[in-house]
């Protein structure tokens, strides 16, 4: 038996994921992919044959296996949440990747050009902003958290979904920050923020690293936040070797998704064969 999709329970399901406390990006994220699915059955009736069609569709469409699999799981959510559970369909298995692309793998030195690109074309907020997120391993969305208060403090607490965080703040970037915000006159609240004193959205923050990226002299494919991310994480190992503490410190519920930053790249892995002395 087939469902039909309705503008009505669309928004009684992004009014339930709102009332779940998902962030709002994630809500956007999960009904731009309901609506994209809607939009393509158009009037058809929804059961499971139907999903498995708009699912080989994604595939003939080349679309990557991860993306696909974060559709589905929009959808599938969606289905449970309107009490339509046999229209889920299963995920694509992917076959863990042994080591990252170095294509999107940014270095030290890159990162090290970045800021200086930053600072030689005048624009202080996004240094030090690039520099808050590779120094603390925080997410783009965590950024709200580095207030002048937190500054002080020399930490800042990160509340998401009723889950409270503490992350530290070097003693140097600290400086650096408060310099920061006595120039911009800033007492209190959120430093990074526009000249009209309104956060900075992800899409600014994303726009403005990608303006960066020639005139660094860095693939563009290699510059979005959540890679500074990655690169905190893979130095922090380098240094304290404990996936623990760092699954604590990015704000991961478990140690599988940490590992998942710390697969080497393929140059690291033909290295590490090399050391191995087996071919004689």
């Amino acid at each position: 038996m087939g469902h039909g999709l309705t503008e009505a329970m669309l928004a009684a399901y992004e009014r339930h994921l709102k009332e779940e406390e998902h962030k709002e990006s994630t809500v956007e994220k999960y009904m731009r992919d309901i609506r994209f699915f809607a939009s393509w059955i158009g009037e058809r009736e929804v059961d499971k044959t139907a999903v498995l069609e708009w699912k080989e569709h994604l595939q003939r469409k080349g679309l990557a296996p991860a993306t696909i699999n974060a559709k589905l799981s929009a959808l599938n959510g969606f289905f449970y949440f309107a009490g339509m559970k046999e229209c889920r369909v299963k995920f694509l298995r992917i076959q863990r990747r042994m080591f990252r692309e170095e294509s999107k793998e940014l270095t030290r030195s890159e990162y090290k050009r970045l800021l200086e690109t930053a600072q030689k074309e005048g624009n202080e907020r996004l240094a030090l902003l690039t520099e808050t997120i590779c120094a603390t391993g925080i997410r783009v969305s965590e950024t709200a958290y580095i207030t002048v208060e937190a500054v002080r403090n020399g930490r800042a607490e990160v509340d998401l979904k009723g889950k409270i965080r503490v992350i530290l703040i070097p003693e140097k970037l600290c400086r650096k920050l408060r310099k920061y915000a006595e120039k911009k006159q800033l007492v209190s609240g959120e430093i990074f923020v526009t000249q009209s004193g309104r956060l900075l959205s992800r899409q600014q923050i994303w726009r403005e690293m990608k303006g960066l990226c020639k005139k660094a002299g860095v693939e563009a494919s290699k510059v979005f936040p959540h890679n500074l991310r990655h690169l905190f994480a893979t130095t922090f190992y380098e240094v304290c070797k404990d996936i623990v503490q760092l699954a604590d410190i990015l704000g991961h519920s478990s140690i599988n998704t940490t590992r998942i930053y710390l697969i080497t790249t393929g140059m690291e892995h033909a290295k590490h064969l090399d050391m191995l002395k087996l071919v004689i």
